[in-house]
């Protein structure tokens, strides 16, 4: 860098750099404000780290500092998101935001900062992991479910459509696909989770067996059987196993089994939840390429209307995909927007050939 007068290209920058900086800042303390413990401290620490940022920009502006412009849409809208969820959503948007960090690419940031955007991203991204990891049953249902409807319905409605059945007889189709898929995808997502929890349940260890330890003899000690079973090697097996019955704690122990059970369970999610939300998703996408039928439209005017609003739909799940797994949200819409409209499309060709074969 040089002590000549910065440009005005440069001062644009710097102060957008500035905006950021102070609006990532502010949904760090937001985020921080709904959390305790160790994550509230590593969100207050994050929050410093933006706040050197910002006293680094603030140094290069100077008197430029003041007024600086609105801040990009993508971080102007984290922090009102941080106040209201304090989710796994806005962690999301801010591991992205991280992520998209400029700094390792501009002459006028420091290596340090670089450094500490991209370490921002990691640590937002472990912060974010326990979220995903909640929402990994009750999400992958709901997302499948959506995506499902809408693609198998737009579907089958474009090629009955195509094949010259009349607009009652495409409602009737689009109706009953919507029925027979949500049941369907319900009952098979709740067989799936539910023998998924059963098969976790087989493999976890009784919670009741630590009850057990105070009565084991000490130098048999069948205990060290148990870590052999789990893969630990002999010596290591004993030793572990002389560990656990020198330092017993029954109420420790307990605490312990139900937690490990818990954090099972937990990533799995409920089959019931996983179900209900298949059907309720599934239908609610399904109901989408069924709408121009249900308002009367006809024709090849009702067939464009069922893709163009079907389009929009899955633009807006591949987007919040994206978001949610920190990938971007314009790709993952544009992939979802093409397998969709993909399936769809070889419908219609086939609804045209036989519409064509039977007149």
């Amino acid at each position: 860098m040089t002590d000549r007068a910065p440009t005005p290209a440069e001062i644009r920058r710097w102060r957008r750099y500035l905006a950021d900086e102070r609006a990532e800042a502010a949904v760090y303390r937001d985020l921080a404000a709904k959390r305790d413990g160790e994550e509230r401290a590593i969100l207050l620490a994050l929050a410093e780290a933006e706040a050197r940022h910002e006293a680094h920009w603030v140094a290069l502006l100077g008197e430029h500092a003041h007024g600086v412009p609105a801040v990009s849409l993508r971080t102007r809208l984290l922090a009102p998101l941080a106040r209201r969820f304090g989710s796994v959503f806005v962690l999301a948007l801010a591991q992205r935001a991280e992520s998209r960090s400029p700094y390792a690419a501009d002459a006028h940031a420091t290596p340090a900062m670089a450094a500490d955007e991209r370490i921002h991203g990691e640590v937002v991204r472990g912060l974010a992991a326990r979220g995903r990891q909640r929402l990994s049953g009750t999400f992958r249902a709901a997302v499948f479910g959506a995506n499902d409807g809408l693609v198998s319905n737009l579907a089958l409605v474009m090629g009955i459509g195509a094949a010259g059945l009349g607009p009652g007889t495409v409602l009737l189709t689009g109706l009953a696909g919507l029925l027979a898929g949500a049941l369907s995808m319900g009952a098979g997502e709740y067989v799936s989770v539910r023998s998924q929890r059963e098969l976790l349940d087989a493999s976890t260890p009784d919670p009741e067996a630590h009850t057990a330890l105070p009565h084991l003899d000490v130098d048999a000690n069948e205990l060290a059987l148990v870590y052999r079973a789990r893969g630990m090697s002999e010596e290591d097996a004993v030793a572990h196993a002389r560990s656990i019955l020198a330092d017993y704690d029954p109420v420790a122990a307990a605490a312990r089994a139900a937690e490990a059970g818990a954090e099972q369970h937990e990533a799995i999610g409920s089959a019931w939840g996983a179900a209900l939300s298949s059907f309720a998703f599934f239908a609610s996408g399904a109901i989408i390429p069924v709408v121009p039928y249900l308002l009367g439209a006809e024709g090849l005017t009702a067939v464009v209307a069922a893709a163009v609003l079907v389009g929009i739909a899955l633009l807006i799940t591949g987007a919040i995909v994206g978001v949610l797994s920190g990938a971007s949200p314009l790709k993952r819409a544009l992939r979802q927007l093409a397998i969709g409209y993909g399936a769809a499309a070889a419908t219609y060709l086939l609804g045209l050939a036989f519409g064509t074969t039977i007149a």
